[in-house]
């Protein structure tokens, strides 16, 4: 569950910003991250790092997965 008072910006102003340099269709997947300082709450502390995958699912829809790698 996500927790919106910890963000910067609620849902409405993400999409409306957004949507000011993009189309944003129905379907479209929008990922507003965590609070600041959220895998630093990790027992071990939790940050990404090359080779790690992030996937955002949504039931009956299908899975979005993004593989992190190093800077060039």
């Amino acid at each position: 569950m996500m927790i919106m008072a910890m963000h910067f910006f609620n849902i409405a102003t993400i999409v409306s910003v957004l949507s000011e340099g993009f189309s944003i269709y129905p379907g479209d997947l929008i990922a507003a991250g965590t609070p600041e300082g959220a895998g630093f709450a990790m027992d071990p502390p939790g940050l990404l790092k090359a080779g790690d995958v992030v996937e955002c699912e949504v039931e009956n829809i299908g899975v979005l997965r993004n593989y992190v790698v190093a800077p060039k």
